[in-house]
């Protein structure tokens, strides 16, 4: 598999390539966002990974916008010290995949790295679908056959990371970080409240449909049948 990374702190550029080579990877390494560009058209990455905050005429946001502009497909993964829910909507909305905030654990980067690997990309804005439940982020609608759901901001982020993960495990820890922003006071528990809310919309209404939002006893919570 061969990785792109875009990243302009010298420590974490050397030790991400260090450790994904160890693990199989080829990575190719820049340091600044027009060099970054310039290779994230590529069409044979498979993964790219880009710090949002780079030296340059752009941004990340810019970068991965434009990539997606001029065709690449590969999953974009976007690593950023700012943690808030805009700047995350944000990322998505440029043609991210996926979002992790600094600093992070190299464990966690393989984990996010290997989930979007497994899946077919998915573009940001385009409706999602699992079984016969479907959200919109642009229209922000979602729908379980033809019954429409009505959400709160919360709930409804909540709900398209378990969309955008489907069928993959999250923890309350990547459920907080994904959902809440970083100057939130969140505990466990508020997790599996909000997974409560969700359940009651759309699960419990549908008595004939099996529950979408299960738990995985001793993990966490996964959007599966």
């Amino acid at each position: 598999m061969r990785v792109l990374f875009v990243e302009d702190e010298e420590k974490i550029s050397k030790a991400v390539k260090r450790g994904l080579e160890l693990k199989g990877y080829a990575v190719d390494t820049v340091a600044d966002s027009d060099s970054g560009l310039s290779y994230a058209v590529d069409p044979d990455y498979d993964i790219i990974i880009l710090d949002r905050m780079l030296p340059g005429s752009m941004d990340g946001i810019e970068v991965a916008k434009k990539a997606r502009e001029e065709g690449q497909k590969a999953p974009i993964l976007i690593l950023t010290a700012r943690g808030s829910i805009d700047d995350r909507v944000e990322g998505l909305n440029s043609g991210a995949d996926d979002y992790l905030v600094k600093p992070f654990s190299f464990s966690e980067l393989v984990a996010r790295i290997q989930a979007l690997l497994r899946r077919p990309p998915v573009p940001s804005g385009a409706v999602l679908i699992y079984d016969d439940l479907s959200l919109d982020p642009s229209k922000y609608e979602v729908k379980r056959g033809d019954t429409s759901i009505k959400l709160s901001s919360k709930e409804f982020s909540l709900l398209e990371y378990f969309m955008r993960h489907k069928e993959q495990v999250l923890t309350k820890d990547m459920i907080i970080n994904h959902v809440w922003n970083e100057d939130a006071i969140v505990m466990p528990n508020t997790v599996e409240v909000y997974i409560g809310y969700l359940r009651a919309k759309i699960d419990r209404p549908f008595v004939d449909k099996p529950p979408l939002i299960n738990t995985v006893r001793g993990f966490g919570y996964k959007l599966c049948h």
